[in-house]
């Protein structure tokens, strides 16, 4: 058998990161882990190719061999996801889709042909497929009914079949679920909330396959909350601390984890001590009326503001997660996470207008309350929002795109980038010295060139760049490279304002007025005042 393993196309996004990548020779941030572990777990014997659309087209060779084609897909991949099985069906191939966009919404791609859906996750639902093929069947819908894999089972994925030098950093999961309930997570819905991992043998034999296949470069930890399951994942970094000091740490890694991190010196130690550098949080809004009415209750428990810097002091970068759009949320909401990230210091702030994402419970709230405005929702920060919000659409619009424009301003940006960096905690790995690459090189006297020359923000770079060399020079490089990141966010500040106010034109021309007088009618008072 043999099977065309295809990733669809990403529209550009916050964390497609193109203007850095090209710096570097890079074309993609993440490969698809999903689609290796897929290969890992079907039959050995199967003869696999793997095609990363977001590297290149599949080629017409590519094609004719494939007795199979296997896609899987975030929601965000949709319309190519959606163009690729028509092709291949145009080419009369048996189309095999699953990931957790097929999972949420089966049907939407039932409607373009698929043979098969192989839905939930792959660990209970592959084997089925499996049979299907051995049997002859021609199509099939697999399904867990509710039933979650023992993640100690899955196999080490097919690293070998991804172009390694296309990518920036690898992927590996050592858990899977968050025991956490915010409305607006799909994360609980695709897998649960308990959280299930691996054996730190078993993570660390991903790493060794790594390090045999050559990777010398970032590793991020795509758990959705690394650390859910705090017991094990201590147990893993006891043991990953061990193996990095024995390999002369090969990789640095990232994550994402919950606030609650801040209240565990141990975990963040431990951390710190295996090469991880940055962590993600879901902070959502400063406001905590917000956060209580969309369960984030994790983020209420003590003071956002002074866990952002318990982590950061602790030698962990915050990359920051914000949403506005919050039912009942007071206006200037965008202007209030402007003040956060500014107080904070925190360099990278994701942003983006909240999204009913399908089977959430915010979804099956909005769809009792009449609010839901189409079946679409994606997590892409250039989408209106896909449901009828409780204050005028139009300002909850032009508050996000103000905001995006001024967090990324660039002196306000280099400024805030050289406050949260003359805190941050120094790094306690020690790997051997190694000369740059003549491409790392290139990248850094353009960023040079840009930021320290070309541009107005000459005086600030200069003078901070060599200030942080002064004052906290066991973080500079890293710094630098915070730096550069703007390259993109400039790029893509513009994209937002362009494609948001475009959406907000055609919303308001087309703005079915009754329809949402009639919902607000029905709503409880207190949600809209």
């Amino acid at each position: 058998m043999r099977v065309l393993l295809v990733y669809p196309l990403f529209p550009k996004t916050f964390w497609s990161y193109e203007k850095i990548l090209e710096l570097v020779d890079r074309k993609v941030l993440l490969p698809p882990l999903g689609l290796v572990t897929v290969a890992a777990i079907l039959p050995q014997d199967w003869e696999f190719k793997l095609v990363d659309r977001n590297i290149r087209a599949v080629t017409e060779e590519e094609w004719e061999w494939a007795d199979v084609v296997i896609l899987s897909a975030m929601i965000v991949q949709k319309p190519d996801l959606l163009d690729q099985i028509r092709e291949a069906k145009r080419r009369g191939k048996r189309v095999a889709v699953g990931g957790p966009y097929p999972t949420s919404v089966p049907e939407e791609v039932q409607d373009v042909g698929v043979d098969y859906l192989i839905l939930d996750e792959g660990e209970i639902t592959l084997p089925m497929f499996i049979e299907a093929i051995q049997r002859g069947d021609k199509a099939g819908i697999f399904r867990s009914n509710g039933e979650k894999p023992n993640v100690t089972e899955t196999p080490i994925p097919r690293f070998e079949l991804l172009e390694f030098d296309a990518y920036d950093s690898m992927s590996v999961q050592f858990s899977r679920g968050c025991p956490f309930q915010c409305e607006f997570c799909d994360i609980i819905v695709l897998y649960g909330r308990k959280p299930r991992t691996k054996t730190p043998a078993q993570l660390l034999a991903e790493l060794d396959y790594l390090y045999e296949l050559g990777w010398r470069r970032g590793v991020f930890m795509v758990d959705d909350n690394f650390i859910g399951n705090k017991r094990n994942v201590k147990l893993l970094l006891k043991d990953l601390k061990v193996w990095q000091a024995e390999h002369q740490y090969p990789f640095r890694f990232n994550t994402e984890a919950s606030i609650d991190l801040a209240q565990d010196s141990e975990l963040m130690e431990l951390m710190v001590e295996c090469y991880f550098d940055a962590v993600f949080l879901g902070i959502e809004t400063p406001d905590e009326d917000s956060l209580q009415l969309t369960k984030k209750f994790q983020n209420i428990r003590s003071s956002l503001a002074d866990s952002v810097e318990t982590i950061t002091r602790a030698g962990l970068r915050v990359i920051a997660g914000f949403i506005v759009g919050f039912d009942g949320e007071k206006s200037g909401a965008g202007d209030r996470i402007v003040r956060f990230a500014e107080q904070t210091g925190i360099p990278t702030t994701t942003f983006a207008m909240l999204q009913a994402l399908p089977n959430t419970a915010l979804w099956y709230r909005l769809e009792k309350e009449g609010r839901l405005r189409g079946r679409g929702g994606n997590i892409n920060q250039t989408t209106l929002m896909n449901f009828i919000p409780t204050r005028p659409l139009e300002e909850i619009a032009r508050e996000y795109v103000e905001a995006f424009w001024q967090l990324y301003e660039s002196e306000q940006y280099l400024d805030r980038v050289y406050r949260y960096f003359l805190k941050l905690g120094e790094p306690k790995c020690q790997p051997p010295f190694k000369l740059p690459s003549w491409v790392d090189l290139k990248a850094l006297l353009i960023v040079c060139w840009r930021q320290g020359v070309k541009r107005k923000t000459r005086w600030k770079f200069w003078h901070h760049l060599f200030s942080m060399i002064k004052r906290n020079p066991a973080v500079w490089e890293h710094y630098l490279t915070v730096c550069a990141h703007n390259e993109h966010f400039l790029e893509y500040r513009q994209i937002v304002r362009e494609q948001i106010e475009g959406q907000l034109a055609e919303f308001l021309a087309q703005k079915p007025a009754k329809e949402i007088t009639d919902v607000m009618d029905r709503l409880p008072v207190e949600m809209i005042n």
